[in-house]
């Protein structure tokens, strides 16, 4: 089995409404879909998110250096051949989406080559994973309901909450209204998204003391090197790497420099390649890491279960898969459901990520 060809495919959905956070909004996503195609006749599939605000890469970033850059690596490859590519891909700094996208891709068609779901192929642990939902910027009482609705709706019992508004007593009220209407059980975390400073951010975690939030996902930048840390050492609950993490290497220095004391892991960024390995490290010191969301569509959301349920230290707590549902549409050609609470990994071969031809048409911005 051979790549004979690739497609990189830019299109552009709308939200239903915009989902806002200290680092920008969304109102619509921009996202590549990368197609690997083989010589006997299998397509590997994935969705690239480039996140300007965070990562630097936009949609005609992610283009240009899967096909002037990274093809030459891939045309002619073949697809077991994950580590070759990838020593010729990390050539290349950055462009962490355009890497992940490309390693999804090769996973899928090594599942469909050999006709195994590619969750099974990474461990198998969980048939499932349990949902956490993402709380956008918006009024009070319009985020205690989106959170009261989808408990409901969905059996959703884990929110990761937005938050970095300035003056902190904004987000502090939110917290606790959330709390009191969730009752005691809700799985609770924040994250700011560099939105603080340290001081601030130690505010709220001691406002916040008596509200049993698990997590704080990158309270104040992490290149405010002395406050950060000092932040980790004090605060009660674990100091989330996110954006400051985006790979191996840079999870690797915030935990041993003292950044942070667990990750968040996004197969949109790292695929599963990387992904796996920054799981180990984690699992080797004894650290907790999310399943996190890059603002994914459902495409991207199977990717995120596909990973987070092959193995036992990434199940431990819920994965965020649901913001899917913020989006007026989809590409995706058998649509995910959430049921009490969890989505199930595919058992279809490969990663179970067709896409519906007819919505790619609608919905591409290249013709």
């Amino acid at each position: 089995m051979k790549i004979t060809h690739l497609e990189t495919v830019p299109y552009r959905i709308p939200m239903k409404k915009p989902l806002k956070f200290a680092s920008g909004a969304v109102h619509h996503i921009e996202h590549v879909l990368l197609r690997l195609h083989t010589d006997d006749g299998l397509v590997g599939t994935a969705d690239i998110p480039p996140r300007p605000y965070t990562y630097g890469e936009t949609v005609e970033s992610v283009i240009a250096v899967i096909n002037t850059v990274f093809s030459d690596a891939l045309i002619g490859a073949d697809p077991l051949d994950r580590a070759t590519i990838h020593s010729k891909l990390h050539r290349t700094i950055g462009n962490q989406t355009a890497k992940g996208g490309v390693d999804i891709a090769l996973w899928d068609l090594i599942g469909q080559a050999y006709s195994t779901p590619v969750h099974r192929l990474l461990g198998g642990f969980a048939s499932s994973l349990e949902v956490s939902h993402m709380l956008g910027f918006s009024p009070t009482q319009a985020v205690v309901d989106e959170a009261l609705s989808f408990t409901e709706t969905y059996g959703v019992r884990s929110f990761k909450i937005k938050v970095g508004r300035r003056p902190v007593s904004l987000d502090v009220e939110l917290v606790a209204a959330l709390r009191e209407a969730l009752g005691p059980d809700a799985l609770l975390y924040l994250d700011a998204n560099r939105g603080w400073n340290a001081t601030e951010a130690a505010q709220v975690l001691t406002a916040t003391a008596e509200l049993d939030l698990r997590f704080f996902e990158e309270p104040n930048d992490a290149a405010e090197v002395l406050t950060r840390r000092q932040l980790v050492t004090k605060s009660p609950i674990p100091i989330v790497a996110d954006e400051s993490a985006p790979n191996l290497g840079d999870a690797a220095r915030e935990i041993q420099t003292g950044g942070a004391n667990a990750l968040s892991i996004k197969t949109a960024r790292t695929g599963f390649t990387e992904s796996q390995k920054i799981l180990s490290y984690a699992e080797a010191l004894g650290l907790d890491v999310l399943m996190g969301n890059q603002i994914d569509t459902q495409l991207g959301s199977i990717a995120t279960v596909t990973f987070g349920a092959a193995f036992e230290h990434s199940s431990r707590y819920p994965g965020e898969m649901s913001n899917f549902l913020d989006m007026a549409d989809d590409l995706i050609a058998s649509p995910l459901e959430i049921k009490d609470g969890h989505i199930h990994a595919p058992t279809v071969p490969g990663v179970g990520n067709a896409v519906d031809e007819d919505k790619l048409t609608h919905y591409r911005i290249d013709r």
